[in-house]
Formats: C-alpha cells, sequence, structure tokens
C-alpha cells in the first residue's frame, strides 16, 4: 500500500449500477459504447454504503464539457487531496477479490470513512484502489 495524491478533483459522469456486483461489466461496456476514444480515457468506480447497501458508479472521465448531459447521466467528482492506494494487477481475473483488497485498506489508520471507495481503471490489466485519507 502506497500514499497516491491526486493534485485536482477529477469530474466524471456516470450512473448507478442497480445489479451490484454482477451488472458492472455490462455498466462499463455502455459506457465505452458511448464515449468518443472508447478505452482512451479513465473509468472509476466509486462505492459507498448507504441505507447498509453497497451503491456502486460505473463513470468515465469528462474531457468534454457537457458530456454528462448530453448522454443523460449523472456527473460525479473525485476529489483532489491523499489517498491510501494499492495496485491490482491483471484484475480482470481478480473482480472476485476486489472487495476484500478495500476490506483490508479500510482497516488503516487515517482513512476518511465519510468518503467513498475508489476503483481507478488505468488499463485493461492495471487498476488502481484509492480510498481517501483524513
Amino acid at each position: 500500500m502506497e500514499t497516491y495524491e491526486l493534485k485536482h478533483d477529477v469530474i466524471v459522469f456516470g450512473f448507478q449500477v442497480k445489479t451490484f456486483p454482477e451488472g458492472i461489466g455490462e455498466a462499463f461496456d455502455t459506457l465505452i459504447e458511448k464515449v468518443p476514444e472508447g478505452l482512451n480515457r479513465s473509468y472509476y468506480g466509486i462505492s459507498f454504503f448507504s441505507d447498509g447497501k453497497v451503491v456502486y458508479i460505473a463513470a468515465v472521465e469528462e474531457k468534454n464539457p457537457g458530456e454528462a448531459e448530453k448522454h443523460k447521466y449523472e456527473r460525479y467528482r473525485i476529489e483532489k487531496g491523499k489517498y491510501y492506494m494499492v495496485t491490482v494487477k491483471d484484475w480482470r481475473t481478480k473482480t472476485g477479490s476486489i472487495k476484500d483488497v478495500f476490506h483490508e485498506m479500510m482497516k488503516q489508520k487515517n482513512i476518511d470513512h465519510g468518503r467513498p471507495c475508489i476503483e481507478w481503471y488505468r488499463n485493461d490489466d492495471e487498476m488502481e484502489c484509492m480510498v481517501k485519507l483524513i
């Protein structure tokens, strides 16, 4: 686990995956088909607890103003600041264990439990699990 500083807010857009966790792959496929540049953008999973359930947002980086509205999706902001980060290589074969990575991260000191967990899909092989520090 390392500390990573996100220097600027990241503006993304997307939607809640209603059939979490089964619908995550389909949600990202939908986003990839909708946006120009397809896979040449950063994709994010944003998750948090609400009413005792996990809420999962599939999102893509907004590169052009008005994209969220154009595609009729919600806009979200990933806050700048310091995060604990764990890199997961070959993440596509490890989707069932990503929750375990976050569970371990949440046990660390100085975690801001009021902020969502972030999955940053850098590419087809590498994904970053991130939790915000206080």
